[in-house]
């Protein structure tokens, strides 16, 4: 690991701790003698993932995570929900075992999360995904996902009395 402060290769590491699904490590130059933090984690097999006009793009998490990150911004949800959404979203497409996947299905995925997460991030990550024409396709997903949470409320309401 190559020292970000005077780029020595040899460093010593001083704290270990598993943090999600990595590792993150505290280390000591062994020439200058400051302290970096690195975080390591599985490398899996690339998957490719097709745009809408045909391009293929290697699955990016980090893009993943600036696109959730964007849509709920000023909202009252964490980094760490986001970082657990992006991880959830990622091991459930390695799991589909394929080597590429369409962003609509990645796009369905991180909406299927925010509906259930908070009704505000979620119209705006559709707002962008599903590129709404005018206001009255946008007021429209508005009505959609009112009456999903209508539909959930009842279904909850049901449960909690023995329905």
């Amino acid at each position: 690991m190559r020292c970000p402060f005077c780029g020595h290769t040899e460093s010593r590491v001083t704290d270990t701790r598993v943090v999600g699904k990595g590792v993150r490590r505290r280390r000591e130059c062994r020439s200058c003698g400051r302290r970096f933090t690195t975080y390591e984690r599985l490398a899996r097999t690339s998957l490719m993932v097709i745009k809408r006009d045909g391009r293929r793009e290697e699955f990016d998490q980090d893009k993943l995570f600036v696109g959730i990150k964007k849509a709920c911004a000023k909202r009252p949800i964490s980094i760490e929900t986001i970082d657990r959404m992006v991880d959830e979203i990622e091991t459930e497409l390695y799991s589909l075992g394929l080597t590429e996947v369409e962003s609509r299905l990645i796009g369905e995925m991180v909406m299927q999360r925010l509906a259930q997460l908070d009704d505000v991030a979620y119209v705006r990550f559709a707002s962008v995904y599903r590129r709404f024409a005018d206001l009255d396709a946008l007021a429209e997903e508005i009505q959609k996902l009112k009456a999903r949470k209508a539909l959930e409320e009842e279904r909850q309401r049901q449960l909690s009395l023995g329905i």
